[in-house]
């Protein structure tokens, strides 16, 4: 029972790893932060603290202005990566809260909602606090670069262990509000729950469903896409031409127009090998969940076998 919670978690990293790995892959929300993170700085500290511009052709770039700022332009630049849009924590707190046990359906997903808009919101305290830490540690040493340390330090503990002190917080207070763990029930029993996504128990092919309804049929198609990413990687001429280029150039130290195509085929071959490997990981996420509603009786469809299940559905059929 409670193994399940460390191979939620595993298995939520895993995807959220996959999905990263391409730069950018959360562009839209890193971009919504950035705009906000500068509208409520210039709002705060005027106009001419802070700019906005593109990073890697997204508006995520953030540059924070002040004499007492190192450097010969007096500016501070940070931008707004994927680990910095809060993805990562809002599927951390939502795994925790929607496998926790005895509380019902419709509760985790309001719980799912307003963890997500508050990991959001501590987020975006978190990029706003960057100038002043920033300008106080400058104002007390200007034009030292080991003036921007404090900033530095706030950002590498939140990142490190901050923010999981604050959503292990965050789920042990909604854990306790809703009850804790005097909350006891009968598992098998749906109880005011109208429908559930619960961790598939039965694999075998069943003579009742549609081949393409089939389980196993999603493991399938993760195993095609994972070795498609492989293929796309190391089977693909072009691109395994313009890594021997790319890295020919590397090992040279050659900058030229045919170095940077080079890398750039490159790098949207790895890109593209890794969002096919992402959508692997989901149908085999996909595959290994399933959604249910409530038998006549009450109880859940995967709680029972096959036969009880069918014979509590003929039952209420013939009742009807």
């Amino acid at each position: 029972r409670y193994g399940k919670y460390p191979l939620a978690l595993l298995l939520v990293e895993a995807f959220y790893w996959f999905l990263t790995e391409p730069s950018d892959t959360l562009a839209p929300l890193q971009v919504v932060e950035a705009w906000l993170w500068h509208g409520i700085t210039e709002m705060v500290w005027g106009a001419d603290a802070v700019s906005l511009s593109q990073h890697n052709g997204w508006t995520t770039r953030i540059d924070f202005h002040h004499p007492s700022f190192p450097g010969t332009f007096d500016t501070v630049g940070l931008y707004v990566s994927d680990e910095c849009a809060g993805v990562h924590e809002m599927i951390f707190l939502s795994t925790l809260i929607l496998i926790t046990d005895d509380v019902p359906q419709r509760d985790r997903l309001r719980a799912v909602a307003v963890g997500c808009a508050l990991v959001f919101i501590l987020n975006l305290a978190r990029l706003v606090a960057f100038y002043p830490i920033a300008l106080g540690g400058c104002l007390e040493a200007p034009n030292d670069p080991t003036c921007l340390n404090d900033m530095w330090a706030f950002h590498r503990q939140v990142y490190e262990w901050g923010f999981l002190v604050v959503l292990i917080g965050l789920w042990l207070a909604w854990f306790t509000w809703v009850g804790g763990p005097r909350r006891v029930k009968d598992r098998s029993m749906a109880g005011s729950d109208r429908w559930r996504i619960t961790p598939r128990k039965a694999w075998a092919w069943s003579e009742h469903r549609p081949a393409w309804k089939q389980p196993v049929m999603g493991v399938a198609l993760a195993a095609i896409l994972f070795l498609t990413a492989t293929a796309m990687v190391r089977n693909d001429p072009v691109a395994l031409e313009a890594r021997a280029t790319a890295e020919m150039c590397a090992f040279s130290e050659l900058v030229s127009q045919r170095c940077a195509d080079a890398q750039n085929t490159w790098n949207d071959a790895i890109d593209g090998a890794w969002s096919v490997a992402t959508l692997g990981l989901l149908s085999l996420a996909v595959s290994g969940l399933m959604f249910e509603r409530p038998l006549p009786d009450g109880r859940w469809p995967s709680m029972v076998d096959e036969e009880e299940r069918r014979a509590i559905q003929e039952a209420a059929r013939e009742e009807e």
